[in-house]
């Protein structure tokens, strides 16, 4: 390839390289304005482990969840894998546990430490194999 080649590849990376990012950080893209009056979704927002705050008292409440569920034995490798999120103090729970009985588990371990009524629990049963 000669230095032009090399050069127009580098300018169109740079130039493209911001919707690359809006895609793959969860940015909002640019999507009409729905009507609320007739919009069948109720949110389309997921609290992921990217939206952890830097917020001392957050992290502290999401690594108390945590320490909790790993102490727990009967709990799979699944459910210690589920990710806790804390986000001005409401904790969301995201993941793959191996049965309805986890999913209770883990939720009434987060409600334990952070109170039932700030717990969202987004875990889901993994199907019978």
């Amino acid at each position: 390839m000669n230095h032009f080649h090399i050069r127009w590849v580098a300018i169109c990376a740079v130039a493209l390289t911001p919707c690359a990012f809006a895609q793959t950080t969860g940015m909002p893209s640019e999507t009409p304005p729905s009507n609320p009056a007739t919009s069948t979704t109720t949110s389309t927002t997921t609290t992921t482990t990217d939206t952890q705050t830097g917020n001392t008292t957050d992290r502290a409440l999401a690594q108390k969840i945590r320490e909790d569920m790993m102490a727990d034995a009967t709990l799979s490798s699944y459910a210690h894998n589920v990710k806790v999120v804390s986000v001005d103090g409401r904790v969301t729970l995201n993941g793959t546990v191996s049965s309805e009985a986890e999913k209770t588990a883990v939720e009434n371990a987060a409600a334990r430490i952070a109170g039932k009524q700030h717990v969202v629990n987004a875990l889901k049963v993994s199907p019978p194999k």
